[in-house]
């Protein structure tokens, strides 16, 4: 078994970590750190965890030597400098996307986690991701032959944008770009449109990302400005092609004080994929391709398969600092197109 405590207690702890490890045997969660002054935004979740040991006191946690995985859910610009202390209190690390502000940064993180001889690894929980976890499902079919094309949108429509600053590359981007990466591996080039429609070289909630596989190519999809439903992927290979709904999005529903309750159940059949293929006899096949709900608690799994020397980790050091690599150089593009503001 190993114990764990987060660092933080906002929508990502409460959500995506502790409902996938509260009921199992080999998780024990024994603290969560916050800092005083955000306790106000959380208190009222707390009473809901009577387990658990609430701290403002992080050396509490770093000091107590039941406590073998810390798991980072703090803002983006601490990450790098908890999973510094973390590593060097003698703590395996979980750190939330994105990994580090910078691929270099990153580069040093790991040099220290293995000084240590310890595990670090970034929370690329949406690798697990339901409808990902069907594409995964119907290229390892081979029934669409070789993969030619693949699409990843993931759109919104809003009138002013997301953010009025960069920052959607580094929420979003992280995840979507790591989902080619660990599908295809490292791509042979990279090709970056990336843009802000309504706050051109401030803003970054435009963006194209193409990635070129031999005579294959992935592209990686965002953009503000799309009001009707586009596919969440789209696939194409030389026998046949494979699409599934746009997702639903989880900003868009209402947060319930309480403990939060994971749902297991697949998605309606409205949010099946669909694939279209020649079989061997010529013939045209039609199926519609399930999908089930997400798997987030295989993080757990991977880490403490390589905290105990069972396994490795299921992401690898190399691919995170090639996605910031990506993520680095695209944003520069966003910055470049100032210019082009609209009047």
């Amino acid at each position: 078994m190993i114990t764990v405590a987060y660092v933080g207690f906002g929508v990502s702890v409460r959500e995506y970590h502790i409902p996938y490890v509260e009921n199992r045997e080999d998780v024990r969660v024994k603290y969560v750190y916050r800092r005083q002054e955000d306790i106000p935004h959380f208190a009222e979740y707390e009473p809901f965890y009577p387990e658990i040991i609430f701290t403002t006191d992080f050396n509490e946690v770093l000091q107590d030597d039941a406590v073998d995985l810390v798991v980072v859910a703090a803002p983006d610009q601490f990450h790098v400098s908890y999973a510094k202390e973390i590593l060097n209190a003698g703590k395996h690390a979980l750190i939330e996307k994105p990994f580090a502000p910078t691929a270099e940064e990153a580069r040093q993180v790991f040099a220290l986690a293995k000084e240590k001889g310890l595990v670090c690894m970034p929370n690329q929980n949406r690798r697990f991701d339901a409808d990902f976890l069907a594409v995964k499902e119907v290229l390892e079919s081979g029934k669409l032959g070789q993969p030619v094309r693949l699409e990843s949108h993931y759109d919104y429509f809003k009138t002013n944008g997301w953010y009025d600053h960069l920052g959607t590359l580094y929420n979003l981007g992280v995840h979507t770009v790591d989902q080619i990466i660990s599908l295809w591996g490292m791509p042979d080039q990279v090709r970056l449109d990336v843009r802000s429609i309504h706050h051109p070289g401030v803003g970054d909630d435009y963006y194209d990302l193409e990635f070129l596989y031999g005579n294959a190519k992935a592209s990686v999809n965002t953009s503000m400005c799309v009001l009707i439903d586009y596919p969440r992927f789209t696939l194409h290979g030389t026998k046949g092609s494979f699409t599934l709904p746009p997702v639903i999005h989880n900003s868009g529903k209402k947060k319930v004080t309480g403990r939060h309750q994971i749902n297991t159940q697949p998605a309606p059949e409205d949010r099946w994929g669909t694939l279209l293929y020649i079989n061997e006899a010529g013939e045209k096949i039609t199926e519609k391709v399930p999908v089930g709900c997400a798997h987030y608690e295989r993080i757990y799994d991977s880490m403490i398969d390589a905290i105990s020397g069972n396994g490795e980790k299921c992401v690898k050091d190399e691919e995170v600092i090639r996605v910031l690599e990506i993520l680095e150089e695209a944003t520069k593009v966003a910055q470049s197109h100032e210019k082009y503001r609209l009047s």
